[in-house]
């Protein structure tokens, strides 16, 4: 028989924390002892080349609740989640970040919440401390555009700090597309959601894993994963710059019958290069970007490659991290067929909740 499955279990994607990790344990047990529920830690050390592997060692060696998940290499945040959801077994799992910015102690409402029926909780952002006015301009725009592009709503200010129910889980773990927005995922599954908020703290240390380039990334894959509004766009302006490049003919043709000097073919070479390339490279673009995520996607290579488990139990259903799934799931695990219902435990154990 299984054991008794959490009541929580808590999921931290780390990349190169070694200053932050003795100062989250040492939150995270303040909080966990005096929670009163039963609890695990998944962390899941998505490539990191500082010391974080080793601290991370240390700190499951001496807590068998705390368990480990080491990525042979940097697969990327929403990827490291992704394996952390993929082994949580509690009847709630809470997705935070392992720079404190993100405070343990706000869980205590968020499973308070979730006693109350609802299955997605957030943490929504009442401010956000330590950070640029640009980084708080530029994201309070973006999930607002995300969100009137979507058929369904996403919560406002709200990341990936959040409380999500098994059946939401289970939901999740069929979701298996390369390009992963947790945000827009937990949103279009739907369920009872709720939200909580809070202030969110500058980084305890280090520095952000997100820089401009990364967050323009993260944002595209987010529009691209749920909308097709960009290539509608791209129609919009090719259309308009087809409309431009009329006004220019026709205002060179007038040049030309008005006498005004102008070297011979000027017209003519003017309107085809207006009409020929208008916004090609543009559309191009947004295309190749549709393309190569279908190319990505056929492709059905694994979310992510495990180098090494901790603290993780094995059972008739095998080990945990089997890598034979193509889809970067354990197969005990595996989406089922199409038609069947997704809130069904396909966890290791295969308890109901």
């Amino acid at each position: 028989m299984s054991e008794a499955r959490p009541t929580l279990s808590v999921v931290i994607p780390v990349f190169n924390e070694e200053e932050s990790i003795p100062e989250l344990d040492r939150r995270l047990r303040g909080f966990l002892d005096n929670l009163g529920e039963t609890w695990e830690v998944i962390f899941v050390d998505d490539g990191s080349r500082d010391a974080s592997p080793r601290l991370l060692q240390e700190l499951v060696e001496k807590e068998q609740r705390y368990k480990l998940v080491s990525f042979s290499r940097n697969f990327g945040h929403q990827i490291a989640i992704t394996a952390g959801t993929d082994r949580a077994e509690g009847e709630s799992v809470v997705v935070m970040d392992a720079d404190l910015q993100d405070p343990p102690e706000v869980v205590r409402d968020m499973i308070a919440r979730w006693r109350e029926g609802y299955d997605v909780v957030y943490a929504v952002r009442r401010r956000r401390l330590g950070e640029t006015w640009f980084k708080r301009i530029s994201a309070s725009i973006f999930y607002r555009m995300f969100r009137a592009m979507l058929g369904f709503d996403v919560t406002l200010d709200a990341g990936d700090f959040r409380l999500m129910s098994r059946q939401v889980i289970l939901t999740l773990r069929s979701l298996r597309e390369r390009h992963r927005f947790i945000r827009g995922l937990v949103g279009w599954v739907g369920f009872r959601q709720s939200s909580v908020h809070y202030e969110r703290h500058p980084r305890f240390a280090g520095t952000t894993k997100y820089p401009l380039s990364k967050m323009l990334g993260f944002a595209f894959d987010g529009i691209t994963s749920f909308s097709t509004l960009p290539l509608r766009v791209a129609t919009w302006l090719g259309a308009l710059a087809a409309l431009l490049a009329m006004g220019l003919g026709a205002w060179a043709f007038y040049v030309k019958m008005h006498g005004v000097d102008a070297v011979p073919g000027w017209t003519t070479i003017m309107i085809l290069v207006a009409l020929g390339s208008s916004v090609q490279l543009l559309v191009i673009g947004i295309l190749g970007a549709y393309v190569g995520r279908i190319y990505e996607e056929v492709q059905r290579r694994p979310l992510y490659t495990v180098a090494k488990e901790v603290n993780f139990s094995v059972n008739d259903s095998g080990n945990p991290s089997d890598p034979s799934d193509p889809n970067g799931v354990p197969r005990s695990q595996a989406p089922q067929p199409p038609g069947l219902p997704a809130a069904t435990d396909r966890g290791r154990g295969g308890r109901a909740p």
